[in-house]
């Protein structure tokens, strides 16, 4: 249990510092359940029939960095990094 509790204020201590997690991968299940791309151009239009190209990460809530930064850890993903515009 204090494994866990240590782990868990490591990891808030990184983000609260602006350290990245690690990267999140396109292959990730909850990455592929969402339709999470890179690219936001590249995602499955017929899966995902409401997405538009315009939706990114650095405009979600729940995007932990600013709307300028690059990369920034997502909530949805447990802290690893997404990207915030298309490539």
């Amino acid at each position: 249990m204090l494994q866990v509790l240590a782990a868990g204020s490591a990891l808030g201590a990184m983000q609260a510092h602006g350290q990245a997690g690690p990267k999140l991968d396109e292959g990730d299940p909850q990455a592929i359940a969402l339709g999470y791309k890179q690219d936001t151009t590249k995602v499955d239009a017929k899966k995902f029939p409401k997405h538009t190209a315009e939706q990114k990460c650095n405009g979600c809530q729940l995007y932990q960095g600013k709307a300028a930064d690059a990369t920034a850890p997502c909530a949805i993903f447990g802290g690893k990094t997404s990207r915030a515009r298309s490539r």
